[in-house]
C-alpha cells in the first residue's frame, strides 16, 4: 500500500509547472508545502503503511530547490520510518535531483509509444523499448528499484499517442486500445528484478457507478482492462 497525496491546482493547472517569482513566494511555498505533507506522513507511520509518495509531478519546484527537498526528505524520515518515492512524470524523473535520498525511484508512467489508432500489443511493447532501457540505466545507476507511481490509458481511440491527456474529448470509445496497453505494460516490466511493480490510474471507491463499456476516460472499471488486471494479478 502507498499513501500518495497530492496536490490539485484550481482550473486544472499542471503541478509540474507550478512556480514562484521572488523568494518570498518561494519560502511561502516550502512553508505550506510542509504544513500539508507532515501529517500524512505520520499518518502514514501510524497505520503502518508500506511506501509513502513525498510528492507527484511537482517539476519545478524540485529543480528550483533542490536544498529544500533534500531537508524535507530528512524532516520527513525524523516521523516515517518505511520507505519513500517520488512521483516524477514520465518526462520529468532524469532530471530529478534526489534520487540518491529516497527508497524507490517513482515515475507516473504515460509515456508516448504508438501512433495507431489502435495499436497491438506488439506495437506497444516494440515503443516501450527505448523508454525502458533509460530506466534501466537509472535504475541500475541509482542502485534503486523503479515503481511506477502511476500507469494508466484512456479508454479510447489512440490511447497511447499522448497518455498524459486528462481533458473531456469526444474521441471514441475504444476498449481494445486499453486492454492492449494493459498487457503490453505487464508483459514488459513485471518480470524485470529492477522493477517494483505499480498503481492503476483511475480506480474510483463506487464501483458500481464507475467506467463501463461507453466512458473514454482512465479508469479500467467495469471495462474489459478490468478482467486483464484482476486476471495478471490472480497470477501473480
Amino acid at each position: 500500500v502507498m499513501l500518495k497525496p497530492q496536490l490539485w491546482i484550481w482550473r486544472g493547472e499542471f503541478t509540474g509547472t507550478l512556480d514562484m517569482q521572488s523568494e518570498e513566494d518561494w519560502n511561502a511555498l516550502e512553508t505550506s508545502y510542509a504544513d500539508f505533507i507532515m501529517p500524512y506522513a505520520r499518518l502514514a507511520q501510524e497505520t503502518k503503511t508500506s511506501l509513502f509518495c513525498i510528492g507527484t509531478e511537482l517539476e519545478r519546484f524540485v529543480a528550483n530547490r533542490p536544498l529544500y527537498w533534500e531537508n524535507l526528505i530528512v524532516k520527513i524520515r525524523s516521523v516515517y520510518k518505511g520507505k519513500l518515492t517520488y512521483a516524477a512524470n514520465w518526462d520529468e524523473y532524469p532530471r530529478t535531483t534526489f534520487w540518491e535520498d529516497i527508497d524507490l525511484i517513482g515515475i507516473d508512467a504515460y509515456f508516448p509509444l504508438s501512433e495507431e489508432k489502435t495499436p497491438s500489443v506488439e506495437q506497444l511493447k516494440k515503443g516501450w523499448q527505448k523508454h525502458k532501457e533509460k530506466m534501466k540505466a537509472l535504475s541500475l545507476e541509482k542502485n534503486k528499484p523503479i515503481i511506477f507511481t502511476e500507469y494508466g490509458y484512456r479508454s479510447m481511440d489512440f490511447t497511447a499517442k499522448k497518455p498524459w491527456l486528462v481533458d473531456r474529448n469526444e474521441e471514441n470509445v475504444n476498449l481494445e486500445g486499453q486492454v492492449n496497453a494493459k498487457k503490453a505494460i505487464f508483459e514488459e516490466f513485471w518480470s524485470e528484478d529492477w522493477f517494483a511493480g505499480g498503481y492503476v490510474w483511475k480506480w474510483f471507491i463506487h464501483h458500481d457507478k464507475a467506467g463501463g463499456g461507453n466512458d473514454n476516460r482512465f479508469t479500467p472499471q467495469n471495462k474489459p482492462a478490468q478482467l486483464v488486471i484482476r486476471d495478471f494479478y490472480k497470477m501473480n
